[in-house]
């Protein structure tokens, strides 16, 4: 599988040959589906916390007779069914985070750089390197690319520190080094811009 490969100027260089181990394997929805579920898990917080009727302050007296009122037998006033009454089954800080296999974890990110390549949404360039933070010259790459407005993943080979803080303030935008960006981050993508020396590192991550 080749893929045109650009430099910062958007100048075509030529192509390159893209390992067909990573971007063109088959694509099965429902593993990714379960590895985006996991990652969506780990990352919650699990700090909700409500109280239940015993723990809610107040007098535990009797609210009223238990016969002889016509009403229903009830206790305190701090039971679910009263309002400002203890919560029924209530809520505790619970740590939602699971894992899954690694191999699973690893094919379901071939798979979903399959996916994107498929549609050819996909973009190489030969570094990234800037000489100073430019935000501008990455707006203007993109707006040659038609890419303003679209939710872009850029994947660097290692941390790039004028890469990050040029496009930081362009909205859409998600910047993870080749060794770290997941699953979910290229799905909640609609176009990923690798770097060369990225696809070497991919190698090494995921073998091919």
């Amino acid at each position: 599988m080749k893929a045109p490969i650009y430099n910062l100027n958007v100048e075509n260089l030529g192509e390159i040959e893209l390992p067909e181990t990573i971007f063109n394997v088959k694509i099965k929805p429902h593993l990714i589906w379960e590895v985006i579920k996991m990652y969506m898990a780990n990352n919650r917080q699990g700090t909700h916390s409500a109280k239940n009727r015993s723990e809610v302050k107040g007098s535990r007296r009797k609210i009223w007779a238990q016969k002889h009122t016509g009403r229903a037998r009830h206790g305190d006033r701090y039971a679910p069914i009263f309002v400002g009454g203890g919560q029924a089954h209530a809520v505790k800080p619970r740590d939602y985070s699971y894992s899954i296999p690694k191999k699973a974890i690893r094919l379901s990110l071939k798979m979903a750089l399959s996916d994107r390549a498929k549609e050819n949404r996909i973009i190489i360039f030969e570094n990234f390197d800037l000489k100073e933070i430019k935000t501008k010259k990455i707006y203007e790459m993109l707006k040659k690319l038609n890419l303003e407005n679209k939710k872009l993943l850029f994947v660097p080979s290692d941390y790039n520190k004028n890469l990050y803080l040029s496009v930081r303030n362009i909205e859409k935008t998600n910047i993870k080094p080749a060794m770290e960006f997941n699953t979910l981050d290229v799905v909640d993508s609609e176009y990923v811009l690798l770097e060369k020396a990225s696809i070497e590192k991919l190698i090494q991550r995921l073998g091919g």
